[in-house]
């Protein structure tokens, strides 16, 4: 585990940590650093990074309000060692655990952990798991998993995976971005969200974030997770895409009210900005 400053454009607040997974990868980070012992944790979506939106505007707007906020890297993504896999949504919720039981070991209080896309899922799934989280943001997870991936895999893409062993995924321009094989594929199908989200303790707080333009995961699985988390809040916001992109904003605050304060009475907001 390793800490040192960053130079250049950072502020001196902010820190590169680095943490070893239970399978040896190291997990790489940015640490903002306010010197309060209160910290959330931010975790990217799929085939992404901690240098992406939201991660990085919340991390800033958390820092600005005096909450320390580590942001980083799942393994196989961005920096972090490891190969990326299109499943992984267990593994990245172990992910999340190295993370957590680092920074607790350095006298942290873990405040909150906040998740967009794929990372909503994992948070959840830790939730679910280890049951030492009080508060979880979704932003834009994904209810059902067996849905979205035609679009990413294309037509057929079952009986295509089954015959080669795996699917080459490009972008609009026919670049390769990356490979999905027929075990991280069937790890993705084999992930019971609704299962896992039933079985999160009452006692822990939930909010799920989504955009009402939200093109890649529809806005309706929001209030699929509202009919069975125990203890959650829906927030959407009018307009916003998948990642909120001219919404940072308004994601950020509707993040940072959640984080700093109890709940309302009511269990669904609805944002119009």
């Amino acid at each position: 585990m390793v800490f040192w400053a960053i130079k250049g454009p950072l502020s001196i607040q902010q820190r590169r940590v680095v943490i070893e997974n239970k399978h040896g990868e190291k997990l790489v980070g940015i640490l903002h650093d306010t010197g309060s012992k209160e910290l959330v944790v931010l975790c990217h979506g799929i085939h992404s990074s901690k240098e992406r939106i939201p991660m990085v505007n919340l991390a800033a707007v958390l820092q600005r309000e005096g909450i320390s906020a580590f942001r980083f890297d799942f393994a196989g993504n961005g920096e972090s060692e490891g190969s990326f896999r299109y499943g992984h949504y267990r593994r990245e919720a172990d992910d999340l655990r190295a993370v957590l039981q680092h920074f607790r070991v350095q006298n942290y209080v873990v405040t909150a952990v906040v998740g967009h896309s794929k990372g909503g899922n994992a948070v959840l799934l830790y939730a679910a798991k280890y049951n030492d989280v009080h508060k979880v943001v979704n932003i834009a997870g994904r209810f059902n998993l067996e849905r979205g991936i035609e679009g990413r895999l294309g037509k057929d893409f079952l009986r295509r995976i089954k015959q080669d062993g795996f699917i080459d995924v490009k972008n609009k321009r026919g670049t390769f971005e990356y490979r999905v094989t027929e075990e991280s594929l069937m790890e993705r199908l084999t992930t019971d969200m609704p299962a896992a989200c039933r079985s999160i303790n009452q006692n822990c707080r939930v909010l799920t974030v989504h955009g009402s333009m939200d093109q890649m995961v529809p806005v309706e699985d929001a209030f699929d997770f509202n009919k069975i988390i125990p203890n959650h809040k829906v927030s959407i916001v009018e307009g916003a895409d998948h990642e909120h992109t001219s919404h940072q904003n308004e994601l950020a605050s509707i993040v940072l009210d959640f984080i700093k304060e109890d709940f309302l009475p009511d269990k669904f907001i609805h944002s119009r900005f």
